[in-house]
């Protein structure tokens, strides 16, 4: 086939044409991959900025939570040795469960070298129950952000407690209610307990009625009578 010079002229015109039009689309798909890159690299930040910030708010969530576990293990571990007149220490384990932070509570006490750790109601009868639980209330209401107001109401505290350890619970409370500056309203048979209260009240039932007659310190020892 033989071309002649107008016909190759516009041949290469057309095809310089063309050539013209996929550089310009290949320049405008570069700058839209170019754009495509940012929007991405920006995404990207995004989500690493995210992350970090779930990531401090665990750490925070955990340190507050491990502030607040170590606050309330000391004070139930000093509550415990106080009453007890023992080495006990009042242990919080705390693991993930389907999401939730679980808390299983432990009584860890050293005999030589050896390390025995127990839940607390097979630590020495109900006694320590009463007294962990009794602890508990009490950390419970000082390590709450915001703080409770208000009395601590208490109903027979420590009716598991042994004779032997009862004048140490009624010294503990007291102290407590000093340190705290917390009103304590308890109910209670015990003499030792009542002995330590500024005012005492006894309610007695006689023939289907009962009458409230505040007590002095002369005869707090005669509560239960």
């Amino acid at each position: 086939m033989i071309y002649d010079y107008k016909t190759l002229d516009n041949a290469i015109s057309q095809m310089g044409s063309y050539i013209s039009k996929e550089e310009g689309k290949r320049e405008k798909l570069k700058e839209q991959i170019d754009e495509n890159k940012k929007i991405i690299d920006s995404i990207g930040e995004e989500i690493d900025l995210m992350e970090k910030v779930g990531l401090l708010l665990q750490q925070t969530a955990e340190f507050a939570r491990n502030q607040a576990k170590n606050q309330i293990e000391d004070l139930v571990t000093n509550c415990i040795q106080y009453i007890f007149e023992n080495n006990a220490e009042f242990k919080i384990e705390i693991e993930e469960l389907y999401g939730k932070p679980s808390a299983e509570f432990y009584v860890v006490t050293k005999m030589g070298n050896t390390v025995i750790k127990t839940r607390p109601e097979q630590s020495r009868g109900g006694g320590v129950v009463d007294i962990i639980s009794l602890a508990l209330r009490i950390a419970f209401l000082h390590a709450h952000k915001p703080r409770i107001e208000g009395p601590l109401i208490l109903d027979e505290p420590a009716k598991h407690v042994s004779e032997d350890y009862i004048f140490n619970v009624a010294d503990f409370l007291k102290r407590t209610s000093e340190m705290f500056r917390r009103q304590i309203i308890m109910v209670t048979h015990n003499n030792h307990l009542s002995s330590i209260a500024t005012k005492a009240y006894r309610v007695s039932l006689k023939r289907g009625v009962s009458r409230l007659e505040q007590i002095t310190s002369a005869n707090l020892l005669d509560i239960s009578d």
